[in-house]
């Protein structure tokens, strides 16, 4: 769909989308399709919460739903629209696909096999996977633990992908690229740096632990990751598509804006998509309360055992400027508060789950942005960010 002059764009927009002053048209920002709807505003922030929505869809984003939850009450609010033909009011209960936000999934199955002796976190994950990295063993004479997979210490290399940029992995949207074949491709390349010396956040590491699941339990990871953990927490709308191009169920649509020629954007319709190579990186479709019963679940023990879960609330001392821990990744809230963090982004949809330690300010959002896979916070999520995490 064409964009239009319109409502200004931000800076940062300008900057990661070569976009003039451009918004979509027509401006819907008066409709009833396109104002915020909420189902409590209990929260002290509710003022700031709907102003970070309001508005949509806009040049960022055409779709945004949230919930913030904890000891000052409850919030739930949404925004935008279903999709840019229709113009429906966006669902608030829609499903999405939840990108990274995957791996705390993954991480909470290795530490539920840890605890149960079936797997060493201090282990090279060379025992695990021996025939793996058999063919360039020369090259990792140092091992690497599972521990370095889960905080992204490995110094493995980025395995293969179906493109480096939007138009190429647009056109392969629909091929299927194994795990098998991603993790190899990066065993090829050799080590980027020795095990444990920095950190650096990469997929391929969550790749690794998806194949260790399948090769510690002799199953699948989608069937250990739903058993394990999706069951217990009450995900009863998430999933792991593998080669299904489709969400399922109720979905907004997800757009890319695609720089045009002669200047402004065009809207991409980028609903439909392969996910295979993510696998127990990025495989997963959601919804916010899902990942909010997730979260609370997780948090207080409920899905892995209170010394295993510590690992999740441990960020490597030694590693100057380290931040990841096993699925997490620490954050200091303006107000002082650690919080602890993990993003999501597939194109057409960016998605977070933040949590304090004790639960006493949770952040579930899934925002549909136009630059999804952009280096630039999108500038709805960073509003909603501010207004739930003020303090």
């Amino acid at each position: 769909m064409p964009v239009r002059a319109g409502l200004p764009a931000t800076v940062a927009t300008v900057l990661a989308l070569g976009l003039t002053a451009t918004a979509m048209a027509p401006a819907l920002a008066d409709t009833p399709a396109a104002a915020a709807t909420e189902t409590s505003a209990s929260r002290p922030d509710a003022k700031a919460l709907r102003a970070a929505i309001a508005g949509l869809p806009d040049a960022d984003a055409t779709a945004a739903l949230v919930r913030v939850s904890g000891r000052n009450g409850t919030w739930r609010g949404s925004s935008g629209v279903h999709d840019l033909v229709t113009w429906r009011k966006a669902d608030p209960d829609a499903r999405f696909r939840a990108g990274s936000t995957t791996k705390v999934v993954t991480a909470a199955v290795v530490l539920q096999l840890a605890a149960e002796g079936e797997v060493d976190l201090g282990a090279p994950v060379q025992r695990y996977l021996p025939r793996l990295f058999a063919p360039n063993a020369k090259a990792f004479r140092e091992p690497i633990s599972v521990r370095q997979l889960l905080n992204h210490s490995s110094g493995l290399r980025p395995g293969r992908s179906l493109g480096t940029n939007f138009a190429e992995s647009y056109a392969h949207r629909f091929e299927t690229l194994q795990p098998q074949e991603v993790a190899a491709s990066s065993i090829a390349k050799g080590p980027a740096h020795a095990p444990g010396t920095r950190q650096e956040y990469l997929g391929i590491n969550y790749t690794l632990l998806g194949l260790l699941i399948e090769k510690v339990t002799g199953h699948t990871y989608e069937s250990e990751a739903t058993r394990r953990v999706l069951r217990p927490a009450g995900m009863r709308h998430s999933s792991f598509p593998g080669t299904d191009r489709h969400i399922h169920g109720p979905h907004n649509r997800g757009y890319q804006a695609v720089p045009k020629p002669g200047g402004g954007t065009r809207l991409v319709d980028v609903t439909e998509w392969v996910q295979r190579d993510r696998f127990a990186g990025g495989d997963m479709i959601s919804t916010t309360a899902d990942l909010e019963r997730l979260t609370f679940r997780l948090f207080s023990g409920q899905i892995v055992p209170k010394p295993q879960l510590e690992e999740m609330f441990t960020v490597p001392s030694h590693i100057e400027g380290a931040t990841m821990s096993a699925g997490l990744m620490r954050y200091r809230a303006p107000d002082g508060r650690i919080v602890w963090v993990k993003t999501g982004s597939r194109h057409g949809y960016s998605s977070v789950v933040a949590a304090t330690r004790d639960l006493s300010t949770v952040l579930v959002y899934s925002v549909n942005s136009t630059d999804a896979k952009g280096e630039d916070r999108n500038p709805v999520a960073q509003r909603i960010v501010d207004a739930a995490l003020r303090g």
